[in-house]
């Protein structure tokens, strides 16, 4: 039955129009507040900042945190979640069900009518977005995931890419959270399709693309420390 409901055109037609009118009027809202959103001709005026795109298990937040202490920056990751549910009084563990997940409008929108708690992932990215521009306008801050590069100006900051073949993201898993490989190897395939399928529907972007980014790192090839020295050096030479 849910198979047959998502592939019924008039359906997925109706719940589309939808959640593209609710955007706007969140849109519209932002704005009435004296926020613009992000992809207006207005260009805000930013500060120093970095996003970092990472591929399931090859240690995006450790090398994050690392990047963030040798600039003596603030680091964005999971707790831009809290900053989101503080700031739009939403309840913390919903935000997890959307945070990079595979987008599921018949979640969106019978969830919604079903429970008022639930939050669409559209309501979270717009918001999302708008916390993201906050950050950014303050400066001085790395930013792990979510997006991130595709809600800010594409010339004002830096975009790197962590990639790393599966074995080492496997092992690494394995040996830091003690994980089975069968488990790490189910967490690795859903989290990269996840965010996959988070940038593609809310950025129509491939996240793997890699003229999206500055700066590419295998990070099997320099480790973690090595990454985090290699992004700190490529955000001083960018900057002159």
């Amino acid at each position: 039955m849910k198979d047959q409901t998502r592939e019924d055109p008039k359906i997925v037609a109706a719940a589309e129009r939808r959640m593209h009118a609710w955007v706007m009027t969140e849109a519209a809202a932002a704005q009435s507040v004296g926020e613009r959103r992000i992809d207006q001709p207005h260009r805000p005026r930013l500060g120093q900042y970095i996003t970092i795109s990472r591929e399931a298990g090859a240690g995006g937040s450790e090398i994050a945190e690392l990047v963030g202490r040798k600039l003596g920056w603030e680091v964005l990751d999971k707790n831009l979640l809290d900053r989101v549910a503080d700031r739009f009084r939403l309840p913390r563990p919903m935000l997890e069900l959307v945070d990079e997940t595979t987008a599921n409008w018949a979640y969106d929108i019978l969830g919604a009518w079903m429970d008022r708690k639930i939050i669409p992932h559209e309501k979270y990215v717009v918001h999302l977005s708008q916390v993201v521009l906050a950050a950014a306008r303050r400066g001085n801050v790395v930013f792990v995931g979510r997006g991130a590069q595709f809600m800010l100006p594409r010339d004002q900051g830096m975009a790197v890419r962590l990639i790393a073949p599966e074995k080492y993201r496997l092992e690494r898993l394995v040996s830091q959270t003690g994980m089975s490989e069968a488990a790490a190897r189910q967490f690795i395939t859903e989290a990269d399709r996840g965010r996959r399928d988070f940038v593609e529907r809310f950025f129509h972007r491939d996240i793997a693309g890699p003229h999206l980014y500055d700066l590419v790192i295998n990070v099997e090839h320099l480790g973690s420390a090595g990454a985090a020295e290699c992004i700190a050096a490529a955000y001083r030479r960018k900057q002159g």
